[in-house]
């Protein structure tokens, strides 16, 4: 089983900035995909960004150029560095870490970005 531990959502006012960061314990393998997806009130989950152990990744359109995605692979952990924080990315944040067919997410952690 893998276990991932989120931490530094928050309250934040526009035009802010805000990291979050997940580290995945557990049997986890050297090849995975780790991730980060959010869910406002009343929307489905949605991806923000993906990154591969080999370091590839990819961004929802909503985020690109405001979000950075990055991970350590030794400390198996993954950061997302928010800048340009706007009210619509509002949401709970979950983190993710796929490997093989197997999905496994983190508790959650809220964002907010209001005045």
């Amino acid at each position: 089983q893998v276990q991932l531990v989120e931490s530094g959502g928050g309250l934040v006012q526009p035009g802010g900035s805000l990291r979050l960061s997940c580290t995945a314990s557990g049997s986890i393998f050297s090849r995975n995909g780790m991730g980060w997806y959010r869910q406002a009130p009343g929307n489905q989950r949605e991806l923000v960004a993906r990154i591969t152990s080999g370091g590839n990744t990819n961004y929802a359109d909503s985020v690109k150029g405001r979000f950075t995605i990055s991970r350590d692979n030794a400390k198996n952990t993954v950061f997302l560095q928010m800048n340009s924080l706007k009210p619509e990315d509002t949401a709970v944040y979950y983190c993710n870490l796929r490997q093989w067919a197997d999905d496994f997410w983190g508790q959650g952690t809220q964002v907010t970005v209001s005045s």
